[in-house]
């Protein structure tokens, strides 16, 4: 039977919009952007909206970056609704800027077929508010034994582009072998979930004083950094290419490096959580900060944000990680690691690496929006802000300061550790392929229907 394609959908793209008043990569003098379709029809501060019909956004004192793109969410669907669906998930993801995720695997039932994973592609396309890619499963139930069929999916109408058993790690370094060679034949991604099992069990929490002190059971960085060194070897030897979820210690920023200079096609990623908060957190004993990986020292922290200023770490993913109450709210060692990321991951990377100095605009644009777009090959996304592209377009105020109020995020779930927590910037707008899905820091209304980038 032949698999449809993407092809037969019908297509939506916005009318006419202009921007004015901002500063593109916040550089420069403020100018106007005017959007006709799904395209940047000009940029200039004379260019005037061209009829009474256009939609004026008022983007005075704010910087436009093209939309951004997350590598790694957890939207739920199918199985566990009661905590995100794809429509909430999208929400969350256009109020942060995003115009593009990548849904992992680990749903119920697992995306381990083309019935899911074209699923997961329609139904973010019904919702419209932001390209939701699937991600296909590694291997069959997340199991680790048997290869998925990685070519259907692939071949499907949701044309999964990268394979992830993420929640779980490949293990077996022989099945990690040959998902990488197929990977490579049908020119795919694998995203491997770095943690040696044998060296986790029963692990919540980074291995340090911090744990000793506490009574919890220490998850020790080997766990991840042996898992980065084996598959950067194995992706060599297999001319494939590999992508490291999560990365969060300074040993594997080390190995990253050398994998690079050896000319390895390994990249890698870091959450918000971990460019912000560090083992010092679980001092309360609250569920919501246990997270995998764990919570690192100070000086993990400290060579993660370097390694993203210069670029050993390709790119910010959120890992956004939605949990009923149920699940976070009960003993730490028993609790479902994962945090909530989407709407807050625009402002933490500006308190982490723009205040600072390490990361200006541009910078920004590069880790959020031109990076990840390059690793999964998007072609529409994470392009430069110039006429004739793709108006996939964030709005950002740099300037405000909001105080996060977890049962106010569009997710399902509440489990957010930045609750109460005052942060800098906000994203205002956010254009999908011209259409103002965000606007004044509210999800804009639009009528369900099918369509396509």
């Amino acid at each position: 039977m032949s698999v449809p394609s993407r092809d037969t959908l019908p297509t939506e793209s916005g009318e006419t919009v202009l921007i004015t008043g901002v500063r593109v990569y916040g550089e420069g003098e403020p100018t106007n952007v005017l959007i006709d379709g799904d395209t940047i029809a000009a940029i200039g501060p004379d260019v005037v909206a061209p009829d009474t019909d256009t939609e004026v956004v008022d983007g005075t004192g704010q910087v436009l970056l093209p939309g951004f793109v997350d590598l790694h969410t957890h939207l739920r669907e199918p199985g566990r609704e009661d905590t995100e669906t794809i429509e909430s998930g999208s929400a969350a993801a256009a109020l942060g800027g995003y115009t593009a995720v990548f849904a992992m695997a680990n749903t119920s039932p697992v995306a381990d077929s083309v019935v899911v994973t074209d699923h997961v592609w329609r139904r973010g396309q019904e919702v419209g508010l932001v390209d939701v890619h699937p991600v296909g499963a590694v291997t069959v139930g997340l199991a680790g034994e048997q290869l998925a069929e990685m070519g259907t999916m692939a071949a499907g109408v949701g044309r999964v582009r990268m394979f992830s058993d993420d929640g779980h790690c490949v293990a077996d370094p022989l099945v990690m072998r040959r998902a990488l060679e197929y990977a490579r034949s049908l020119d795919v991604l694998i995203a491997q979930h770095a943690e040696e099992p044998r060296l986790t069990v029963g692990a919540v929490a980074h291995e340090g004083p911090t744990a000793a002190r506490l009574g919890l059971t220490g998850w020790p960085r080997a766990a991840e950094e042996s898992i980065v060194a084996r598959d950067a070897l194995l992706a060599r030897d297999a001319g494939a290419r590999v992508h490291v979820c999560h990365a969060s210690t300074a040993g594997t920023v080390e190995i990253l490096r050398w994998a690079r200079a050896q000319g390895i096609a390994i990249t890698a990623e870091v959450t918000p959580h971990h460019l912000l908060l560090d083992d010092s957190r679980l001092e309360t004993y609250d569920a919501v900060n246990r997270v995998n990986p764990p919570l690192r020292e100070r000086s993990d922290v400290e060579a993660l944000r370097t390694a993203l200023a210069d670029g050993t770490l390709d790119c910010v993913a959120t890992d956004h990680a939605p949990h009923a109450e149920q699940d976070k709210c009960c003993e730490f060692s028993v609790a479902r690691p994962g945090m909530l990321g989407l709407e807050t991951a625009l402002s933490i990377v500006v308190d982490t690496m723009v205040r600072p100095g390490v990361l200006d605009w541009r910078g920004v644009a590069r880790v959020m929006s031109e990076r990840p777009a390059e690793i999964a090959r998007l072609d529409d996304q994470g392009r430069p802000i110039e006429v004739g592209e793709v108006a996939n377009l964030t709005l950002v105020d740099p300037d405000t300061e909001w105080t996060v109020v977890s049962g106010d995020l569009a997710s399902i779930a509440h489990n957010s550790p930045y609750d109460a927590m005052t942060l800098p910037a906000r994203v205002t707008t956010t254009v999908l392929r011209g259409r103002v899905t965000v606007r004044d820091g509210a999800v804009a209304p639009r009528q369900a229907t099918v369509g396509e980038r």
